[in-house]
């Protein structure tokens, strides 16, 4: 038992050095090229200077290497196991009975270990270094106060409506005003409506009321309708006055919903949604994000995987450059694959579980199938 496990914490240790270096390098090549690209587009701003490039490119680093993770894992591991076939390594392990099973337990742990951190550790610092890069890049190359505008016309939410029907929920329609961006909610922290028409409805769509107000406010846990007109279900109108109403939106909230689901944290993610849900906004772009961080380390798996079908044949037989050829291209076409379905997912042709784990789940199948057909024992 000991020569297997002591051989197997080897592999584990050139496969993860491999991967880490690999992160390193793939990310430092991606965060170049968007930095000359960040610099390409200031060329035309005369008020940004190099020190403000750096900044967001320094910033979207963590993003670029959440990205580039399961590459680098593919590409760490046909490095370190093609270097130890062609120093025999492999063949000796297996002649001394080792499987290539035994071995490769190790290289997966950390593949799982490293998708799970870059999940629950490296997303929430992405989100929050990027969400700084974006507001940095519309101030300073963009000149506006925001990367996310909110849609013109009128804004519709769903809330919660307990004070008449305790399971009754109330829909708001208004026009956005005072703040018309993401950015300026945030820094005002109220958010303003214009043209307010609020329905009262219970919990089996029968209308119990109506108020139209020519402003409201959203403020902390509520909302202000000034000079409001009420309409019960008899459709006759109440004298105007000032109504306030519980929420659980917030001026943050709103404008995060208009935001990427890049910018918001793994961890805050499904209290998030549920918001959304509550309130009428699509909560598709952030479901399918959460669902592709939790596939994330199924993914590092499939990709450990693949690099360990791919890259394990003894050099002395040939076709090595084919087979490593090959197993980068199958890294690509699960890019594609995920790209592909994220589409579908987004435009909801496809169940947004399905399309975040497809990728993954076909990874590992066509992993373990390779891996089956070319184990002898």
């Amino acid at each position: 038992m000991t020569l297997p496990f002591t051989f197997g914490a080897y592999v584990a240790r050139r496969f993860v050095v491999s991967a880490l270096i690999m992160l390193t390098a793939l990310t430092g090549l991606v965060a170049l090229f968007d930095f000359i690209e960040l610099l390409r587009r200031a060329a035309t701003r005369a008020d940004a200077g190099f020190a403000e490039v750096s900044s967001i490119a320094l910033l979207r680093v963590p993003f670029v290497a959440l990205q580039v993770l399961p590459f680098a894992v593919l590409l760490g591991g046909i490095l370190a196991f093609w270097r130890l076939s062609r120093s025999s390594e492999l063949v000796v392990a297996r002649s001394a009975g080792i499987s290539a099973w035994g071995f490769l337990a190790g290289p997966v742990l950390m593949a799982a270990l490293l998708g799970g951190a870059a999940t629950a550790g490296l997303s929430p610092l992405s989100s929050i270094m990027l969400a700084r890069a974006e507001q940095l890049d519309a101030l300073v190359l963009r000149n506006a106060p925001s990367s996310t505008t909110l849609a013109g016309g009128r804004l519709w939410l769903r809330q919660g409506d307990r004070e008449i029907d305790p399971n009754g929920f109330a829909i708001l329609s208004g026009r956005p005003v005072a703040a018309r961006d993401a950015e300026s909610i945030r820094d005002g922290g109220t958010f303003r409506l214009e043209e307010v028409s609020f329905w009262r409805l219970s919990s089996n769509d029968r209308f119990l009321g109506r108020i139209e107000a020519p402003r409201a406010v959203l403020r902390a846990g509520e909302w202000v309708l000034e000079g409001a007109t009420a309409f019960g279900a008899d459709r006759q109108p109440q004298p105007r006055r000032d109504l306030a109403f519980p929420t659980e939106l917030t001026p943050d909230r709103i404008a995060d919903s208009f935001a990427s689901p890049d910018t918001l944290s793994f961890w805050s993610l499904p209290e998030f949604i549920e918001v959304l849900d509550n309130s009428g906004f699509s909560s598709v772009r952030h479901r399918l994000h959460y669902q592709s961080l939790l596939s994330l380390p199924v993914l590092a798996v499939a990709m450990a995987l693949l690099a360990a079908g791919f890259s394990m044949r003894e050099a002395r037989r040939g076709g090595v450059a084919g087979m490593l050829g090959a197993g980068v291209a199958a890294g690509f076409a699960l890019f594609m694959l995920d790209r592909v379905t994220g589409e579908f997912g987004e435009t909801g042709t496809l169940p947004v579980v399905l399309a975040a784990w497809a990728p993954a789940a076909a990874g590992l199948m066509c992993a373990l199938a390779l891996l089956l057909h070319l184990e002898d024992g």
